[in-house]
């Protein structure tokens, strides 16, 4: 029985680590044994670590593990941390004299939140590996989704609280596909099922006094709307991305690993309004770690489908936090 999280897809572990107080955090997707991995980078403003080992005709065919973090470019540290933990159990890349562990990483701009001085270091990427497992990660202010946070095209005052979240499918034949994102978006959060938004920039700080309070909000399409004809959004509102991984028991070589990544993205467009910005840094990652047999037009079709149902999730779990209300 499925447990509705990547979790499911077997040879996959997560672990994460945080510092509440700071509001920031990192997650690790372990998979020890070996995953042949790909990546499809689409906003403009990422940061990564390794990705292009990732690609076809490069070298290396498998990794080991992949970290999500906060803390902007400075979270790429919570990675060397994971390299030492699968060091110190040899495993890695053989290269004769040592085994080099395969560690990509991405990270999200959560500086603005919290305490932006205190960021995901190795120690806390060494952490999360000794916390991974196979039980369902918790979602929402947890890992990397921390301080992860939606709606900023009024900057961070009118944003609203999102997080980290899981979801996977089996579609058949026992093949599973699992989806774990953090959602950190400039833009909007949109329900597929209704194109209505949970999570957002809001036009103000009042809300509703009621167990399910419902927020003004301000549309983020209709304000790039009306800011055409004047100065364009330039470095006024940083602190976006959006970072996952979708994961399958079905094999598959590097060239469609990079091709599910890519077809996940679909998932992140339906579900975030706009996506894929120059402001955002979002990249998905794609790991196989089965030999089962499957076409790879019907992996990445429902890899589209795991991510939306992730970011969802990753946004309905989220809990108020740094000041900023949740819809949750």
């Amino acid at each position: 029985m499925l447990n509705n999280s990547i979790t499911d897809v077997k040879g996959i572990r997560v672990g994460y680590a945080q510092n509440d107080h700071a509001l920031t955090g990192c997650t690790v997707i372990l998979c020890e044994a070996g995953a042949v991995g790909g990546v499809d980078q689409r906003g403009g403003a990422p940061g990564t670590r390794e990705t292009d080992a990732l690609y076809p005709l490069h070298l290396v065919k498998k990794v080991h593990a992949i970290v999500l973090a906060g803390g902007s470019a400075f979270g790429l540290d919570a990675a060397s941390g994971v390299v030492r933990y699968l060091e110190e159990r040899e495993i890695g890349f053989d290269v004769g004299v040592a085994r080099v562990p395969i560690v990509p990483a991405a990270i999200l701009f959560d500086l603005n939140v919290g305490q932006s001085d205190v960021r995901p270091d190795a120690d806390m990427g060494y952490r999360a590996c000794l916390n991974a497992s196979t039980h369902p990660p918790l979602e929402g202010n947890f890992g990397a989704g921390c301080g992860a946070t939606v709606g900023k095209i009024f900057g961070i005052k009118n944003a609203m609280k999102a997080g980290m979240g899981s979801a996977s499918l089996e579609i058949g034949a026992g093949i599973v596909v699992g989806a774990l994102v953090v959602v950190n978006a400039l833009g909007d959060v949109i329900d597929p099922a209704n194109g209505q938004i949970i999570a957002g920039a809001r036009l103000d700080d009042t809300l509703q006094s009621s167990p399910n309070p419902r927020f003004a909000f301000a549309d983020t399409l209709r304000v790039m709307q009306s800011m055409v004809a004047g100065s364009s959004l330039g470095y006024s509102t940083p602190g976006n991305t959006v970072i996952g991984v979708v994961a399958t028991n079905a094999a598959m070589n590097k060239e469609q690993a990079c091709k599910m990544a890519q077809m996940a993205q679909d998932g992140l467009a339906r579900t975030i309004r706009p996506a894929h910005t120059m402001l955002d840094g979002d990249t998905i990652f794609a790991l196989s770690t089965g030999n089962r047999k499957a076409d790879i037009n019907i992996l990445g079709a429902f890899a589209a489908e795991v991510f939306a149902s992730a970011v969802l999730r990753a946004v309905r779990a989220a809990q108020p936090a740094g000041g900023l209300p949740a819809c949750g």
